[in-house]
């Protein structure tokens, strides 16, 4: 099944060889509606000024899902991330539906990590609690911060006192939460940054995710940009964070994530690791792997035509198959995101591809400093972290 806009490109080439097996395969749940679009936020968003068409939406995403299973047919899902959006505006009965058939049509791990995306503004105590008691074991907050002046920078819907009361209410509910936090925020100051982390810290959530405030194309921001830190005061920022949370004993797993022991997030790392997702709802992206392909998938964006092409059995509107060249960049655009790196048997294993293909950009990379290697692993430096894009544009094709 295609979408109208799909193209296709050429499958392996001659010196890609089969996948011998599949990577694990996660699911991403878009839930596109917010209270407020954000200055910053460049997702597939929307504002809600109506009551949410729920029952239908959840409909949508049900016949999307069934539409997509003969893509992944006898595949276990190892985890479930429902983004947006603000995922926390839909009932906990339509979560609940949603993950009912979600079991239903698909084997899913028995300790699968199902992650929920919420906003302090949409915070009740109930809701949380139904929440859990609808299958979701892991709440991600989008807090961005503790300082009431920022929050009010960033359009924010919900204050301070909100953001504290929200994280108190997640730890009574779940014994696993993420706190999104943003730093380089307008007008912030070194020692408001340092606050922000410290403030997150003083909860003990199990994970941290501290983002650099970056101006993306199509947004309020970017057309009207405010006055933020520069790229110094930004790296110092980067650089008080990583210690602070260092020393509170969180793992500085990926660039912008931390955890404790045991806590990184599943369902990220399957992204990072190169690993398969199946996408749906309105923009939904999705990425699968097939014996011979690397399939890229793009839902509609719209809700009203993503519910109406759903129900019809054809929600996809872009799908096309990775070209064999471009191969090593997507992989190494996530895998090198990962402090650790990665292990060199891993890109073979994941895009069928010897590790020979990607030897001249690893060898500049090397030369200048911005990658370690040896013969099991290929991991960044402290400078190749620093200047990450810099690192990938080595693998992109001329």
């Amino acid at each position: 099944m295609r979408g109208e806009g799909a193209k296709t490109t050429p499958r392996l080439a001659p010196h890609a060889s089969p996948l011998t097996a599949p990577p694990p395969l996660s699911l991403y749940i878009h839930l596109p509606w917010c209270v407020r679009k954000c200055p910053y936020c460049d997702f597939s968003s929307f504002e809600s000024r109506e009551e949410l068409p729920e029952q239908e939406y959840i409909a949508a995403l049900i016949k999307d899902l069934e539409s997509a299973l003969p893509l992944i047919w006898g595949r276990k899902v190892v985890s479930i991330f429902m983004g947006g959006g603000t995922p926390s505006l839909f009932s906990a009965r339509s979560i609940d539906t949603l993950l009912t058939q979600v079991r239903t049509l698909l084997p899913v791990e028995a300790h699968a990590e199902i992650t929920l995306e919420a906003n302090p503004g949409t915070a009740e105590a109930q809701k949380f609690a139904d929440f859990r008691s609808a299958g979701v074991n892991r709440l991600s907050l989008g807090i961005q911060s503790f300082n009431p002046r920022h929050l009010q920078a960033l359009g924010r819907i919900h204050d301070d006192r909100e953001a504290r009361f929200a994280v108190e209410l997640a730890l009574r509910n779940f014994d696993n939460i993420n706190l999104d936090l943003m730093y380089a925020l307008p007008e912030q100051t070194l020692e408001e940054a340092l606050a922000d982390i410290r403030e997150a810290v003083s909860f003990g959530p199990q994970h941290i995710s501290a983002y650099h405030l970056t101006l993306e194309p199509n947004t309020v921001f970017y057309n009207k940009p405010p006055s933020l830190p520069d790229d110094d005061m930004s790296a110092a920022m980067q650089e008080v964070i990583e210690e602070e949370l260092a020393g509170a004993g969180y793992e500085h797993y990926e660039t912008s994530a931390f955890a404790k022991k045991n806590r990184r997030c599943r369902h990220n790392l399957n992204y990072w690791q190169f690993g398969d997702y199946l996408g749906i709802g309105a923009g939904a992206h999705g990425k699968l792997s097939f014996h011979d392909r690397v399939l890229r998938q793009v839902r509609h964006r719209q809700p009203k035509a993503y519910m109406e092409r759903a129900l019809a059995g054809n929600a996809l509107e872009q799908e096309q198959t990775v070209a064999v060249a471009e191969l090593p960049f997507e992989f190494m655009m996530n895998a090198l995101r990962l402090t650790e790196g990665f292990p060199t048997a891993l890109f073979p294993a994941r895009t069928s591809l010897p590790l020979t293909t990607a030897l001249p950009a690893l060898e500049e990379a090397l030369r200048r400093g911005l990658i370690e290697r040896d013969a099991l692993h290929i991991r960044p430096t402290a400078l190749g972290q620093r200047f990450l894009n810099e690192l990938l544009q080595l693998f992109l094709v001329e």
